[in-house]
């Protein structure tokens, strides 16, 4: 590690990765300083005993391969292959999608019995939307406006982007549809040869470009100097550095990284009304080798929820879970399989157990999780040799996101995200924040932004 660098990265998810490619390219030296042994923050994986285990749900719109090649490189562009099915089975409906405009819209005609004009407008307001756009209509008003009294419909449309970002009806319609437009272009997308090789492969390209990482790197402080940014500390140790972009969470990095001082009232009064997103629980089931799961689909959306309701979502009593199933095909050369069931959750209903109860807690998630599956795969309980269970305690833990919040911040939250380097020059944050920046697609895509943000700043200002 040198003395100093032109820019420090704080954090290696997707957002930071980016970021500092982005710069390195650009001809910086990037130090990327990671807190974890493990890069990819929430997009990440794990091994235990002898199996591999995606984090993040595996799907993402057919924009993420775009961004791939012009980011990071045609070789990533070519790993992303499409999923080829997608299921949804709950008390309004079971229904198989492939989640693209075409299908969607034929399921809502056929099955839903909708009028096609009005399936016809409804994606065309979708196109139409932009973030800067207005922010007062709710999308509980954009699906009245549509589909007035239709919970069904609404479920259909919502509850797989509740599931990716945590949003709700009562949130601005602009962060739904940005997102729900995404996937809509040409279906879900997935990364061939899993998270394991994306982040290899990222990881050997940031060398390429001359990026130093550092893991286990935990960055204490942002230093200031005639209130701007001059450096970081790292494990005890000052750095140097000209401009610093936080890839962690949004409060910790204005309240704990730089401190109160160099922020004005008005910033951090309204950064403290700033909603944080929900967070999450995932089960990990490890099929035993020569074992083979039944195709069931590539997601399956599966609740007993009577309709659809994002509090309910999250409820420490669960009723709707989402099941990435992950098959040989998904990593070449590969045998195994696996299910990672991924539930929405609340951290509050995880804070203050005790040890005893917390681990009865995750034995309960994943009994429920069998209970769950069984319908699909009756003999998982068989075939199944490993579980391990995560809690919004886990995520809080190996990320430093406060509450464990895996989708950042509400919409609210980018206004403050971007406004971070006019209150402070050189600190700047690509961080998941108002849901249209999260997810693996807008993690990425804000990386982008923030680092040509960097670059102005840095051009500007000839320090």
């Amino acid at each position: 590690m040198y003395s100093s660098y032109d820019i420090v990265v704080i954090g290696g998810g997707l957002g930071g990765l980016t970021a500092a490619n982005r710069l390195a390219r650009a001809g910086y030296r990037v130090l990327l300083a990671e807190q974890h042994t493990q890069l990819g923050g929430l997009a990440t994986y794990f091994k235990r005993k002898g199996h591999l285990f995606d984090v993040a749900l595996h799907g993402f719109p057919v924009g993420m391969r775009k961004s791939l090649r012009k980011y990071w490189g045609n070789d990533f562009a070519k790993q992303v292959i499409q999923v080829k099915s997608i299921r949804f089975d709950n008390p309004q409906y079971h229904l198989e999608s492939t989640f693209d405009t075409q299908d969607f819209s034929r399921k809502m005609t056929e099955h839903f019995r909708l009028a096609p004009e009005t399936v016809q407008a409804f994606f065309e307001a979708i196109a139409q939307m932009n973030y800067y756009d207005d922010q007062t209509m709710t999308t509980r008003q954009f699906f009245q406006k549509f589909f007035p009294g239709r919970t069904d419909v609404w479920r259909f449309l919502m509850e797989p982007i509740t599931y990716a970002n945590g949003s709700t009806l009562d949130e601005p319609a602009i962060s739904y549809g940005i997102v729900f437009g995404n996937f809509m272009s040409e279906g879900v997308y997935t990364f061939l040869g899993g998270t394991d090789l994306m982040l290899k492969m990222m990881e050997e390209e940031l060398a390429r470009n001359g990026v130093e990482i550092l893991r286990g790197a935990r960055v204490e402080a942002v230093l200031v100097d005639g209130h701007r940014v001059t450096g970081v500390t790292i494990n005890g140790q000052n750095i140097a550095c000209r401009a610093a972009v936080s890839n962690g969470s949004l409060p910790r990095t204005v309240f704990e990284l730089a401190g109160n001082e160099h922020f004005s009232q008005e910033f951090l009064e309204g950064l403290r009304k700033v909603r944080l997103s929900t967070s999450s629980c995932q089960v990990y089931l490890g099929i035993k080798p020569g074992e083979k799961l039944p195709y069931i689909g590539d997601l399956v959306f599966h609740s007993t929820y009577p309709e659809f309701d994002a509090n309910a979502l999250c409820d420490h009593h669960i009723t709707s879970r989402t099941f990435s199933v992950y098959y040989p095909e998904i990593r070449p050369g590969s045998s195994e399989y696996a299910i990672v069931a991924s539930m929405n959750a609340k951290y509050q209903d995880w804070d203050g157990l005790t040890a005893e109860q917390y681990r009865a807690e995750k034995d309960k998630l994943v009994e429920d999780a069998f209970a769950s599956i069984e319908p699909y795969v009756p003999d998982i309980r068989q075939i199944t040799d490993y579980t391990c269970a995560a809690t919004p305690r886990t995520f809080q833990r190996y990320t430093g996101h406060l509450n464990g919040a895996t989708f950042g911040t509400k919409f609210e939250g980018l206004k403050f995200s971007q406004g971070l380097p006019k209150e402070l020059p050189g600190f700047f944050h690509t961080g998941s924040v108002g849901i249209i920046m999260s997810g693996w697609l807008g993690a990425a895509n804000y990386g982008v932004i923030v680092a040509n943000e960097v670059d102005k700043y840095l051009q500007v200002n000839k320090l």
